[in-house]
C-alpha cells in the first residue's frame, strides 16, 4: 500500500502544479516528469539513465503526431484567416436568429467552425461577441447561448481531422484518424442533434423577434476588440471578415479535407490540400496573397505548434511513459479487472478513469497522454479478440473515450481550464452582465457535453453501443477470466 501510495506522488504533484498554481503545462509536465523519473528511481532502485529512457520510449512512439500536429495548425491558421471561417459562419447565420433559436444556431455554427479549423478555444473566442450581443438584442437567456458556444466549439475536438487532441488520441491507439471518426460519427451527430431540441425547447418561450447580426457586431465594444487581440488575435480577423464579408466559396477548402479524408487519402496530403485550396481561393477572393500565406499562416501555424503543443506533448508523454514504466497505475488496473463482469463493462470503466484523469490533471491533453496507455493496457492484457480487426475497434473506443472524456468531460469540471477559458473570455467580450460569468454558469445549461459523456458511459456499460451504426464492440470479444 505503501508503494502504490510513493508511486502515485508524481500525479499529485502534476495536479498540484496545474489545479493550485496555474502553472502552465509547458512548465508542470517536466516538473513532473522529473518527479516521476526520482520515484521510479527509489523504487526501482535504478538510475536516472534508465528512468529517463522510458520517457524516451514514450516520445518516441507519438513522433507521427508531431508532423501532423504543425500541418494542423497550419491549416487552423489558413482557415481563420483566408476567410474559411468566416464563410461558415455568414453561412449559419442566414438561418435567421431570434431568442428561441440563438442557442441552437450558435452551436450549429461553432460546430462547423470548430471542425474546420480544429481549435475550440479559437472558435468561443471568435463566436462569442457574435453571439453573445446577438443574445443581447433579441433577449434571448444568456447563459443558455454561452452554454450552447461552449458545447459547440468543443465538437471539432471531438470528432474533426486537426484538432491537437484528435491527433493525440488517435496516435496514442495506434489508429487512424478518419477510422475514429467513423466509429464514433453516428453517436456524436446523434447527441447533436438531440442537443439542439434541448436547446430549443429551453428556449421555446422566449421572443421569437429575428435580430440583426450586423447590428449585433457594432454593439461590441472596443475594450471587447482589445481583449481578444490579446488572448486570440485570429478571432479578431475572422470578426472583421464576418462583418465585411466574405465569398461563400471559401467553405470548399474545408469540404475538400473532408472528402479526401473519407475516400482513405493520407492526413497529411489532406492537410495539405486544406491549406493549398485555401490560399489558391482567398487569393481569389483577395483575402491572402503567397507571400502572407507562406511566411504569416503557414509560418504561424508550424511554428505555434512547435513553440507549445508539441513540447508540452513531449513532456506529457514522457511523464506517462515513467509513470506506466513504474506501473504506478497498477491498483487502478487490478480494481477495474475485478469488477468487470464482461469485456463491455471493462471498457466502460476505462472510460470512467479517462474521465477521473481529466479531473485529477485539469487538461485534456494531459490526461489523453497519461491514460491513454494506461487503458490500453488494461484491454490488452485482459480483452481476447478473435482477429487484428477487433483489437483495433476496441482501440478505436479508446480513442474515443480520451478524446470525448477528455474535451466534453473538461466542460464538467469547474476548475478545468476548458470553462475557466470560456469563462474569462465571455466576461471579456460581454462586459454588462452585473453578476459576470463562471465556470459553473459554462457547466449550468451545457446539455451537449451531458448528452457526450453520459450517453459514451451508458452505451458502453450495457452494450447497447451495438445499436449505434458503426460503434457496436465485437460481440465475440470476452475477457480472459469471464465471470458467470
Amino acid at each position: 500500500m505503501l508503494l502504490s501510495i510513493v508511486k502515485f506522488i508524481p500525479l499529485m504533484v502534476f495536479a498540484l502544479l496545474v489545479i493550485v498554481f496555474k502553472l502552465d503545462l509547458l512548465i508542470a509536465a517536466p516538473l513532473a516528469t522529473f518527479t516521476a523519473a526520482a520515484v521510479y528511481m527509489i523504487t526501482k532502485r535504478a538510475r536516472f539513465a534508465t528512468a529517463f529512457e522510458h520517457a524516451l520510449d514514450a516520445a518516441r512512439k507519438i513522433v507521427l503526431i508531431f508532423f501532423i500536429l504543425m500541418f494542423a495548425y497550419g491549416v487552423a491558421e489558413c482557415f481563420m484567416a483566408t476567410g474559411v471561417g468566416a464563410s461558415l459562419i455568414i453561412l449559419a447565420l442566414k438561418l435567421g436568429v431570434t431568442a428561441r433559436t440563438i442557442a441552437p444556431i450558435a452551436i450549429v455554427v461553432t460546430c462547423l467552425l470548430s471542425v474546420a479549423t480544429g481549435s475550440s478555444w479559437g472558435t468561443f473566442a471568435a463566436c462569442a461577441p457574435i453571439f453573445l450581443w446577438l443574445n443581447h438584442l433579441v433577449g434571448g437567456d444568456v447563459i443558455l447561448t454561452v452554454c450552447g458556444i461552449a458545447g459547440g466549439s468543443c465538437f471539432g475536438d471531438n470528432i474533426g481531422m486537426i484538432s491537437d487532441v484528435t491527433v493525440l488520441s488517435c496516435g496514442m491507439q495506434d489508429v487512424k484518424i478518419i477510422d475514429r471518426i467513423k466509429h464514433q460519427l453516428f453517436w456524436c451527430v446523434g447527441c447533436l442533434v438531440i442537443s439542439l431540441g434541448l436547446f430549443y425547447l429551453a428556449g421555446s418561450s422566449l421572443p421569437n423577434t429575428q435580430g440583426d447580426v450586423q447590428q449585433a457586431l457594432e454593439q461590441i465594444p472596443e475594450e471587447a476588440y482589445l481583449a481578444l487581440q490579446e488572448s486570440r488575435p485570429s478571432a479578431v480577423l475572422l470578426l472583421e471578415q464576418v462583418k465585411n464579408g466574405v465569398p461563400y466559396y471559401m467553405v470548399i477548402p474545408m469540404l475538400l479535407v473532408i472528402f479526401f479524408s473519407f475516400i482513405g487519402l493520407h492526413t497529411l496530403l489532406c492537410l495539405g490540400i486544406g491549406m493549398v485550396s485555401s490560399l489558391i481561393l482567398g487569393t481569389v477572393a483577395g483575402t491572402v496573397g503567397i507571400d502572407s500565406w507562406l511566411n504569416e499562416l503557414l509560418y504561424g501555424g508550424f511554428s505555434g505548434a512547435g513553440s507549445w503543443v508539441i513540447v508540452m506533448m513531449m513532456w506529457v508523454s514522457a511523464f506517462g511513459g515513467i509513470m506506466n514504466a513504474m506501473d504506478a497505475f497498477e491498483p487502478f488496473s487490478r480494481g477495474v479487472v475485478r469488477v468487470s463482469k464482461n469485456h463491455h463493462q471493462l471498457m466502460g470503466w476505462c472510460s470512467v478513469l479517462c474521465l477521473l484523469g481529466n479531473v485529477a490533471l485539469a487538461d485534456e491533453a494531459a490526461q489523453v497522454a497519461t491514460m491513454s496507455p494506461i487503458v490500453r493496457k488494461i484491454v490488452e492484457e485482459n480483452v481476447v479478440t478473435e482477429s487484428e480487426k477487433d483489437a483495433y475497434t476496441f482501440r478505436l473506443r479508446l480513442a474515443t473515450f480520451t478524446s470525448s472524456m477528455g474535451i466534453y468531460g473538461s466542460q464538467l469540471i469547474p476548475w478545468h481550464c476548458f470553462p475557466v477559458f470560456f469563462a474569462s473570455i465571455a466576461n471579456a467580450v460581454y462586459p454588462i452582465r452585473a453578476q459576470g460569468f463562471s465556470p459553473l454558469d459554462i457547466i449550468s445549461k451545457n446539455y451537449l457535453s451531458f448528452l457526450i459523456v453520459g450517453s459514451l458511459l451508458i452505451l458502453t456499460f450495457t452494450g447497447w453501443d451495438r445499436f449505434v451504426p458503426g460503434m457496436a464492440l465485437p460481440d465475440t470479444a470476452r475477457l480472459k477470466q469471464e465471470k458467470n
